[in-house]
């Protein structure tokens, strides 16, 4: 049977001298006292430290080694402990990717809940997505251009950790002989040990054909292969003959990466270029405008954190740190090649020249005019380059013109190159000077990729959703109408989603969003936002140890953060707070008063119990103006104030 008391026996951390106290279980207790007078070291150093200490101790030793140890307390003896969770009044973390929706875990069922019931459109008309049969899936590959050579696959693992060894044993037995492999084809019992804590992509290629009109039969019955295994997904790889070639020639290729795709090439450039050639077809959904097909919608596909639901160009952070035009030419009066492009330094050689003038020529403009002068085609096409467009350079020479082909990537990528190379600290300074941060010009700050985007509960995506402030979005699920199946199966988790959104306003935080990254918040709204979510798991039996979490609150939303602590208290846990506010001691099931003065004159517990024993002690210093005995006396005089001296300060100049 568990100890109705949690006994404390010789507590002599920090300050506290030989402290012996018995607390009630599954009370609302207050401990305060003046600052530096032990209350903290007895909360944390002590009761939390210690039943963080227990329940690592209980765990297995294979456990333990990823955990460590903890130092055991300075106490002798303490009975009747719970395991103990700690909110602390400091923030939530540097991590950018974490917001107020994950933190509270709010953020997890709306996952949940546009994967379920969200109605998936097109990202590029809008239109709502329907099923595809495998004769429009046949009539859109046949669309491709005639000659074009494909690799039809069927995805079966996609951002998936692990080695994956079953699984290729498996689809060699079924009779499969090639798979891409994190981008790279190559045959199954040649394939390269993939790493276990890397995500991987797994495509078995079912059929390579070149598009003509007369492999439709063919392509019907590979299609159908490619459903049936890849779970209604097909993806139609476009290649170039190093990849649709013979047996020999993919074997090269993947003996050649080997070693990078077992260190698990999923990076987001290898993605961004697969996407950029493959076409992915679904029976189950499908735009019938853009015939493009999407993957079914699944909770992974909205979390920002993972390459399957994050958006490619800023890796889910919704912000890139990059070059900004406006700090690289802080003088467009110059001419290009002044340079007036300040990291540039010097005036670009021959070669460099010539490859600007064949840009100049593709795109058509006078590369000698000033900055400020050339139209913002020119503009960009020399900053951010000119994508795909084969461009033709010529390079002029006592014997003629050697002309040659390449594309160009532009100024802002050369930089981008010689920052990531660097490896002295002085450079990489040098060119971030050069650098700001902006919203992701792909995804506008939503960090989620076109599909993610384009799923809509009620009207609006889950970006617009996480936008609306915490009052805003808590009205908004309250007035949501779904149809009755998707009312059916949203049920528990709009009730979860809800009660959440109900506690940030119960606690004065409704004028946060869910977006709002967590370095961004103060100490107190960090405390309240992992109350909510304390409170939101429902767990039972457990400490919570609380250090002022009235700190920056408004005493209109006193009460309510009260109300709050005294249903954590009636669900079955210990709440220890260390609190000085006058409303929680009154509330409080059990005041420690520590003292009596601070550092080396604290240590001792001066009185406890309810809050006419502390009113009625002699000693405490807390009960004395509880008590009405002392109080802090309004000044008798007050210095007179002039109001029409205006202080002295510089005059602004009309």
């Amino acid at each position: 049977m568990n100890s109705p008391q949690i006994c404390i026996r010789g507590a002599r951390e920090h300050n506290l001298r030989d402290v012996t106290l018995e607390l009630p279980r599954n009370k609302l207790i207050c401990l305060t006292g003046v600052s530096g007078s032990g209350k903290s070291s007895l909360a944390f150093d002590t009761l939390y430290a210690e039943g963080q200490r227990r329940y690592i101790e209980s765990l297995s030793a294979y456990a333990r080694q990823f955990l460590g140890t903890l130092a055991k307390p300075d106490v002798d003896q303490i009975t009747g402990l719970s395991p103990a969770v700690a909110i602390q009044q400091k923030s939530t973390g540097w991590n950018p990717r974490s917001t107020v929706g994950t933190v509270t875990g709010i953020y997890d069922f709306l996952r949940v809940l546009y994967a379920r019931a969200g109605r998936q459109h097109c990202p590029q008309c809008g239109e709502l997505i329907t099923a595809q049969t495998s004769e429009s899936i046949v009539a859109r590959i046949l669309t491709l251009p005639a000659g074009s050579r494909v690799l039809l696959l069927a995805p079966v693992v996609r951002g998936q950790k692990g080695e994956h060894v079953d699984l290729l044993d498996d689809l060699r037995r079924r009779g499969f002989v090639r798979a891409r492999i994190d981008g790279q084809v190559c045959h199954l019992e040649q394939a390269p040990k993939l790493g276990r804590h890397n995500r991987h992509d797994i495509e078995v290629v079912i059929d390579r054909l070149t598009i003509d009109a007369s492999v439709r039969s063919r392509l019907t019955e590979s299609v159908e292969a490619a459903l049936q295994v890849g779970d209604g997904t097909v993806v139609v790889a476009i290649v170039d003959d190093a990849a649709a070639g013979t047996g020999a020639t993919t074997r090269d290729a993947s003996e050649s990466n080997g070693d990078t795709a077992a260190k698990g090439v999923g990076t987001a450039k290898s993605r961004r270029s697969r996407a950029n050639k493959d076409i992915v077809l679904s029976s189950k959904y499908a735009c019938p405008e853009c015939g493009i097909g999407f993957e079914a919608p699944s909770p992974q596909l909205f979390s920002f954190n993972s390459p399957t639901g994050m958006c490619l160009e800023c890796d889910g952070i919704g912000s890139v740190h990059d070059f900004d035009p406006e700090l690289l030419i802080p003088d467009p009066s110059l001419p290009f090649y002044a340079p007036c492009v300040v990291p540039m330094r010097h005036r670009p050689g021959r070669w460099r020249r010539h490859i600007y003038e064949g840009v100049a020529r593709h795109v058509g403009f006078d590369i000698n005019q000033p900055w400020n002068k050339l139209p913002q085609k020119a503009r960009d096409a020399l900053l951010y380059g000119t994508g795909d467009a084969h461009i033709t350079f010529e390079w002029r020479h006592s014997g003629g013109v050697w002309k040659h082909g390449d594309k160009f990537e532009g100024v802002i990528a050369e930089l981008k190159s010689k920052y990531r190379q660097a490896t002295a600290g002085f450079i990489r300074r040098y060119y971030e000077k050069f650098m700001r941060h902006r919203v992701c010009s792909a995804c506008g700050g939503a960090r989620l990729n076109p599909q993610a985007r384009a799923v809509r509960v009620g009207g609006k995506s889950l970006h617009q959703v996480c936008s609306l402030s915490v009052r805003r979005a808590y009205e908004f699920f309250n007035s949501l109408e779904l149809t009755p199946t998707e009312a059916v199966i949203a049920a528990e988790v709009l009730k979860e989603v809800r009660a959440r959104l109900e506690f940030l306003v119960n606690v004065g935080l409704d004028y946060l969003t869910l977006d709002r990254t967590a370095p961004t918040l103060s100490g107190g709204e960090s405390q309240r936002i992992r109350l909510a979510g304390q409170i939101g798991s429902g767990l039972v039996g457990v400490l919570y140890v609380l250090d002022e979490p009235s700190i920056g609150l408004h005493p209109r939303d006193n009460k309510q953060l009260l109300a709050s602590l005294r249903r954590l208290r009636d669900m079955g846990n210990t709440v220890v707070v260390v609190e000085h506010d006058e409303e929680t001691m009154r509330e409080a099931d059990m005041i420690v008063d520590f003292g009596p003065g601070p550092g080396v004159r604290g240590g001792h517990v001066v009185a406890a119990g309810t809050i006419h024993d502390i009113a009625q002690s002699e000693q405490s210093v807390t009960g004395a103006y509880l008590s009405g005995r002392r109080e802090i006396e309004i000044p008798k005089q007050r210095r007179p104030v002039d109001v029409k001296t205006k202080p002295k300060g510089k005059k602004r100049r009309k």
